[in-house]
């Protein structure tokens, strides 16, 4: 048997915080075709279920139109078996009481546990509850004798993750005849022992939407043998791959020089990508370059999807030269070091104070 095990898909994300017009409504589709795009690697693949752990749609702002494609893939596929998952985001239930739900579609509840059994295989969930959470996991029995693949839409106590959903304490979870612990919630791939017997998965989105979600993104294919062991493989399957790279910036740098640092920083990764760049370092406070983010923005925007960058460099500020320093900037740095400032914010003023005292026009 196999199995996909995929989660926090978003459909219907609003992407206006980095995409506008035309490009926002491209990139919002892309993320609804996606699926249709695993529902062909299914079939390409021999997969029988595909088990969605949460955060289907993105909250309650979604076309209906979205809904029936949705429905009217799960139903155009009967041989392949739907696995949803409510999560934190799928407020009101996966899919609205007015669309009637195919045969091959299996849901959970908030009530108890609820199984799918598939021959020896059995998919065991239940929706999380501020009522439920904390002692979700006690009530959860299985069979020894069976392939047990337990799915949650939840952050794990003392594990890093948005605080949005509910956490289970993973010790609860233990010992518990998990063969596979399906997760969803966190938007990138982790995959760790549960406890001698079983493993826990995040599998992470299937697509990025922001570059707080770089890197390669996509599911988790399970491979079922006949003895009932899994074998777990990371498959990338985003259609475009968001990077965020960090930038080192010298006092001696100059224009150019910054450019070929971007150049040699974007090197490889595909046109078809989102990047953002972030200029972090020191600039030279007497020789004080303005770094043109324009011109850097105009040299590669042609050259991605989405192309942004961010000047997040400081001002290289050496006090001690300053000591004797009779001259009106002199002054104006001796003020500044005895002020009770964080070194980026004194960086930040003597930048523009600089500026102001050459006559310059400061961007504030």
């Amino acid at each position: 048997m196999r199995i996909i095990h995929c989660a926090d898909l978003h459909l219907e994300s609003s992407l206006k915080s980095i995409l506008t017009g035309d490009k926002f409504k491209e990139r919002r589709d892309e993320l609804l075709h996606n699926f249709d795009r695993l529902v062909d690697y299914a079939n390409d693949n021999s997969v029988d279920i595909i088990l969605v752990a949460g955060d289907i749609f993105d909250n309650g702002k979604r076309r209906k139109t979205a809904i029936r494609h949705i429905i009217d893939l799960v139903k155009d596929n009967p041989d392949i078996d739907f696995v949803f998952l409510k999560g934190n985001h799928d407020t009101g239930g996966v899919f609205d009481d007015e669309y009637e739900i195919p045969d091959n579609v299996k849901l959970f509840d908030q009530k108890n546990w609820k199984k799918y059994e598939f021959g020896d295989v059995v998919i065991k969930g239940v929706e999380l509850t501020k009522d439920n959470y904390k002692n979700v996991a006690l009530s959860l029995v299985l069979d020894p004798g069976k392939c047990n693949i337990v799915t949650l839409h939840a952050g794990l106590a003392n594990h890093e993750g948005n605080k949005e959903a509910y956490e289970v304490n993973l010790n609860d979870l233990k010992n518990k005849n998990i063969d596979y612990l399906a997760l969803g919630h966190i938007h990138k791939y982790e995959r760790e022992e549960l406890d001698d017997k079983g493993i826990y998965v995040y599998p992470g989105c299937l697509e990025g939407r922001g570059f707080d979600e770089v890197g390669p993104k996509g599911f988790v294919l399970l491979d079922i043998g006949e003895d009932g062991k899994v074998v777990d493989t990371f498959v990338p399957f985003a259609k475009r791959e968001i990077h965020r790279e960090e930038v080192m910036i010298t006092p001696e740098d100059t224009m150019p020089d910054i450019i070929g640092k971007v150049e040699s920083a974007v090197s490889g990764i595909s046109d078809k990508d989102l990047v953002e760049i972030i200029l972090v370092g020191k600039t030279n406070m007497d020789e004080l370059v303005d770094i043109d983010t324009y011109r850097i923005k105009k040299t590669f925007e042609d050259s991605f999807y989405l192309f942004k960058i961010k000047d997040n460099t400081t001002v290289d500020v050496d006090y001690a030269s300053f000591a004797n320093d009779k001259s009106l900037k002199g002054e104006f740095i001796r003020l500044l070091e005895k002020e009770d400032l964080e070194d980026e914010d004194k960086s930040i003023i003597v930048e523009l104070g600089i500026k102001a005292l050459k006559g310059e026009h400061l961007d504030i």
